[in-house]
């Protein structure tokens, strides 16, 4: 305790900071119009970037996307305006947030629609990660958004932002959200963009804190501000509690299809014993299994093992099998 003290007393806010912190966060007077038409084509950039990534599978492209994003300036500086208690700030700098997240969501969607193949919503490892958020990413989103007031806050960790960036998705899961709208995924659509809405009010909320923490409010706000400022958070906490009952839900989901993984693979890997078949792949979704072998000979009958299953597990699954040999043929039950 008494480092984390001193780290905050080393980098406590003073009113000399406050122009500084004005001028790098709040796109204000003659700077304005050119602060946003860079942020509106770094945003468009971005998008694009991303949601092809997002359907080419590639994760490398995903993170380039992540890191030309602008969208944290604005969000950090809703965080900044509320602590400073202005709400005319917050409410413009949030403004900026809603409108690019609109438009990111509008791009994809357009990416998504004119997308030439097939758009795999099973396979395609950068969708599945970001539908279905859990705890795990609003523990990321929270400590991310004290990385990302504290690089703002200090010219000299400012070069740490595209890493905070790459740590924490924005741009990527309102990407997601916008192709599986455009293909009619809207349980996907949905899931990604609580991932968003989790990443969002993380950052308000970390971000807030560790502005007071470094005694932004003290050097900025009067009693009357100071009220102001309890009341946005207050609600600010109420939505993190709200997302977080949700990714409870999800959490539990996850662990429990994981879980159901695990041990389908083992009776797999035991109906597959003593033949010339391997296990390459098995997926739980709901009340489905696909299952994927490869080798040759006489495959065993499919019904040792969706009766192993189901006598095991106490869940009637339908399972599907692929099966990869000289000539590759689908074996429905």
């Amino acid at each position: 305790m008494a480092i984390i003290k001193k780290i905050v007393e080393d980098n406590k806010f003073t009113r000399r900071d406050i122009p500084q912190l004005e001028g790098k966060l709040f796109w204000e007077g003659a700077k304005r119009r050119l602060a946003l038409e860079r942020f509106g084509v770094l945003l468009f950039l971005s998008t694009v970037i991303a949601a092809y990534g997002v359907l080419g599978d590639s994760t490398a492209t995903v993170i380039g996307a992540m890191i030309i994003a602008p969208l944290m300036t604005p969000i950090v500086a809703t965080a900044a305006a509320l602590v400073m208690g202005d709400l005319n700030r917050a409410g413009n700098s949030c403004l900026v947030v809603i409108v690019g997240v609109a438009g990111v969501i509008f791009v994809a969607f357009i990416c998504g629609a004119i997308h030439p193949g097939v758009i795999s919503f099973t396979n395609n490892s950068q969708i599945t990660a970001r539908v279905s958020p859990s705890l795990v990413d609003l523990a990321i989103a929270l400590a991310s958004g004290v990385a990302g007031a504290f690089a703002v806050s200090r010219d000299d960790v400012a070069d740490s932002l595209p890493g905070v960036a790459i740590s924490i998705s924005l741009v990527p899961p309102l990407s997601v959200t916008g192709i599986a709208l455009s293909q009619g995924h809207t349980g996907e659509a949905s899931g990604s963009l609580l991932l968003f809405i989790t990443n969002f009010l993380s950052i308000l909320l970390a971000g807030g804190a560790t502005f007071i923490a470094l005694g932004l409010s003290a050097a900025s706000i009067d009693e009357v501000k100071t009220n102001i400022r309890r009341k946005a958070f207050v609600f600010i906490i109420i939505g993190t509690l709200l997302v977080t009952s949700q990714l409870g839900v999800t959490s539990y989901k996850v662990a429990r299809e994981s879980n159901l993984e695990y041990r389908a693979q083992e009776i797999a890997q035991k109906w597959l014993d003593q033949t010339g078949f391997d296990l390459i792949k098995l997926k739980v979704m709901k009340n489905h299994i696909a299952l994927v072998i490869t080798g040759s000979g006489e495959i065993p009958p499919l019904s040792d093992f969706v009766t192993e299953l189901n006598s095991k597990i106490k869940t009637d699954f339908q399972v599907k099998l692929e099966v990869i040999s000289s000539q590759k043929k689908l074996y429905p039950e």
